[in-house]
């Protein structure tokens, strides 16, 4: 039987936030712990950025939020998130400039290995351009949990689309397995 999947890309209702929804230009507010008992915040805007939560939480959480608010037992309080950098800009290395971070300049081999997704740090995403997404690469690395609360607020004024089921799937997949990573040390040879 032929896959239904005809792109990377989906454009859903929006009623909900979903596993591979990918938002532009959020601005978060980031707290900075202090001595005092009241903390600092940092405005952050991501250019992109990316829901990586599971989708059936995010599903549960929404319809428990919607029809049974005497049971909150399938609340979120926050939901996994990955920044989305262009991708020619990470291979620059200036995608943290505005954080006044200078990243290393990605060469030929090691990019192309990129591309191909074939480095465990980050996965590339081919863009789509009436959906205004760019070329993006996602550093596994970078990641937050945002209150659900904040993200739902403005949801759809960010909202640019998503990743499709198979896809969103294989992107879950490498970035569990980057966090599951084991450093092994160099041992002398006896």
């Amino acid at each position: 039987m032929k896959s239904k999947i005809e792109s990377i890309f989906i454009k859903h209702s929006g009623k909900r936030i979903c596993q591979g929804d990918i938002l532009r230009d959020f601005e978060y507010i980031e707290f900075v712990s202090s001595n005092k008992k009241i903390g600092t915040g940092i405005k952050k805007i991501f250019p992109y950025l990316l829901v990586l939560s599971q989708d059936c939480d995010l599903e549960s959480d929404h319809k428990n939020h919607m029809e049974c608010k005497d049971n909150q037992d399938k609340y979120l309080f926050s939901i996994l998130v990955c920044p989305s950098y262009s991708a020619d800009e990470l291979r620059e290395g200036t995608h943290l400039k505005e954080y006044g971070l200078k990243m290393n300049r990605i060469n030929s081999d090691r990019w192309n290995n990129i591309k191909n997704n074939q480095n465990s740090r980050y996965h590339f995403l081919r863009g789509a351009q009436k959906l205004q997404i760019p070329n993006l690469i996602i550093d596994f690395k970078h990641y937050y949990t945002i209150s659900r609360d904040v993200l739902y607020k403005d949801f759809k004024d960010y909202y640019l689309g998503s990743i499709n089921e198979l896809f969103r799937e294989a992107l879950s997949q490498r970035f569990a397995n980057y966090l599951c990573r084991i450093g092994l040390p160099l041992l002398k040879n006896d």
